[in-house]
């Protein structure tokens, strides 16, 4: 069996076509959902690049894994992992390779794999590091010109067409770096290929073709609801803000270019799909698709992500088993989370399970059985923009339940009247007692922790304490 993992970078779980979006165009992963299982309900356990990313090869939650965000007290995903998704497979006997953003550090690290490509936007953390990605376009770019010459920095909410010709964009790239993988692969071994995507990750940017696609077409508006006003700030004017009000023209053109640049990255997974078909691949490869985070696009008057609702913690998640997929459920509305991937793809490989690994395979879900499964997910996420950011929730898929240590506030919604968290339940009365039961849930997810986080069956508000970091991680090395 193959194995193709491919991952974009802060796709929001609602922008798919076979999500139920009717406003963008997803053909190629619609059809791969229509010979697999879509899974409603996943989500990221720390929704930022570098946690998220660590949780998926390693199949650990944050604590475990090390790292709890993007922010005080935290650092890069490093190189001292005991076991990863590609290492398990290398040592299998499959042919690894990384392609796109990896956000190891070092840049270098293989963590498993037997060789990466990397495009790592602008970031550039080892000395003398440049990617491949950034080598290859100043190689073959057609005038004077450079990477993001468009004036649009790697956070920022504004958008516009790229500059470059259609060719020289990073997703294009990286669909052109996975085919040539595949052609000059091993023969002999199966092979495991992490295709992933630096989009649609901000700069919103796609070509001229896709930004026109959807430049007047009706897409879904922003979630505004009755609490978000203390986001209604007045400093929203930098062009990377985390939070504030854009106007309304500027908000809908970044939406819309967020919709093109999906639509792109789904045309050149199609290059790669009409490939493995050419080479009559197909049905003997496993496909998963899925991303690190979402992107809040405006939602409540924020932007990026490291946030516990629904547009950034939320993932798309569909995973195709080689063969026709006859009798799998097509669809899951059960909580799973990044890190059941790994489990997921070693049980399909017929391939031992870690101990370190935390996760769950999802086979049994994509068979129709869904006994003994978890009640929820667990999330977190440190200091990162603000300290009103930081944030611990839980989630069925149903309610969602959020704590803020630093301010001790909390939030309750329910997501299937409620889906765009617009209204606030936790001071309702008639909700105090599903309040309570979420928040006693919390306390035993993070009583084992020792971390001051608890006491006597409360939960402690952080106000004036230092970062909360996991002992799995060390801040000398830098690794996990």
């Amino acid at each position: 069996m193959n194995i193709l993992l491919i991952m974009t970078d802060q796709h929001r779980a609602d922008a798919l076509g076979c999500c139920g979006n009717k406003s963008i165009e997803t053909p190629n992963l619609d059809w791969i959902a229509s010979q697999g299982t879509v899974f409603h309900r996943a989500y990221t356990p720390c929704p930022s690049c570098i946690p998220a990313r660590a949780c998926l090869i390693t199949g650990m939650t944050p604590w475990n894994v090390g790292i709890l965000g993007m922010g005080r007290g935290q650092g890069p995903m490093g190189t001292g992992f005991a076991h990863t998704l590609p290492g398990e497979l290398s040592a299998a006997g499959y042919h690894s390779q990384g392609i796109g953003k990896m956000h190891f550090f070092p840049q270098r690290t293989l963590n498993g794999f037997h060789h990466t490509v990397l495009d790592e936007s602008g970031r550039s953390e080892d000395r003398n590091f440049v990617s491949d990605y950034v080598q290859w376009f100043e190689k073959n770019k057609t005038g004077d010109y450079g990477i993001i010459d468009h004036g649009l920095d790697w956070n920022s909410w504004m958008a516009r067409p790229y500059h470059a010709p259609e060719f020289l964009h990073p997703t294009f790239w990286t669909a052109s770096e996975s085919i040539k993988f595949l052609k000059q692969r091993d023969p002999v071994k199966p092979f495991f290929l992490k295709m992933s995507f630096e989009r649609p990750h901000s700069p919103y940017d796609p070509p001229s073709y896709y930004y026109d696609l959807y430049k007047d077409r009706e897409v879904p508006k922003p979630y505004i609801g009755d609490w978000d006003q203390i986001h209604h700030v007045a400093n929203a004017s930098s062009p990377v803000t985390w939070r504030g009000e854009r106007n309304e023209l500027e908000t809908m053109r970044a939406r819309r270019a967020y919709y093109g640049s999906i639509t792109f990255i789904d045309q050149q997974i199609g290059r790669v799909l009409m490939y493995l078909q050419n080479e009559n691949l197909m049905k003997s490869t496993m496909i998963i698709f899925t991303s690190d985070h979402g992107d809040m696009l405006g939602d409540h008057y924020l932007w990026r992500k490291t946030y516990a609702y629904e547009g950034s913690a939320g993932i798309p998640l569909i995973i195709r088993l080689p063969g026709s997929g006859n009798g799998l459920q097509k669809e899951c509305y059960q909580p799973v989370a990044i890190q059941d991937i790994m489990p997921t793809v070693l049980e399909a490989a017929e391939l031992p399970v870690p101990d370190t690994v935390d996760g769950l395979s999802l086979l049994p879900l994509m068979s129709g059985n869904f006994t003994n499964w978890r009640e929820y997910v667990h999330g977190e996420h440190s200091t990162c923009y603000d300290e009103i950011q930081e944030m611990q929730f839980l989630t069925d898929g149903k309610m969602k339940y959020i704590w803020f240590p630093r301010t001790g506030a909390e939030q309750l919604f329910n997501l299937m009247s409620d889906p765009g968290e617009c209204d606030d339940l936790h001071e309702q009365t008639a909700y105090q007692s599903e309040l309570a039961k979420w928040r006693s849930r919390l306390i035993k997810e993070l009583e084992p922790r020792n971390a001051g986080l608890t006491q006597d069956d409360k939960l402690v508000c952080q106000a004036g304490k230092g970062p909360i970091v996991s002992p799995h991680y060390s801040k000398d090395s830098g690794t996990a």
